[in-house]
């Protein structure tokens, strides 16, 4: 996979936000959910429907990844 769509995203976050619920007062997102909640924003902000995979930190990456492993067909 060269790109990730902002719906993949959109789903890997919630992925990661069902495995690790938002803690604390304020709310804090576990670090998979964080780095994804960043491209995600300025996917949105800049009407962009995908993302290279490639200008992504290691986090994301490996966030996605790990989301895409869970919930892939058989």
């Amino acid at each position: 996979m060269l790109y990730v769509t902002i719906q993949e995203l959109e789903a890997a976050i919630n992925y990661w936000r069902s495995q690790s619920p938002a803690e604390g007062e304020e709310l804090r997102l576990c670090p998979e959910a964080a780095a994804l909640a960043k491209p995600y924003a300025l996917m949105i902000v800049q009407g962009a429907q995908r993302v290279p995979l490639d200008v992504l930190d290691e986090l994301t990456r490996s966030a996605i990844h790990g989301f895409l492993k869970t919930n892939q067909a058989p």
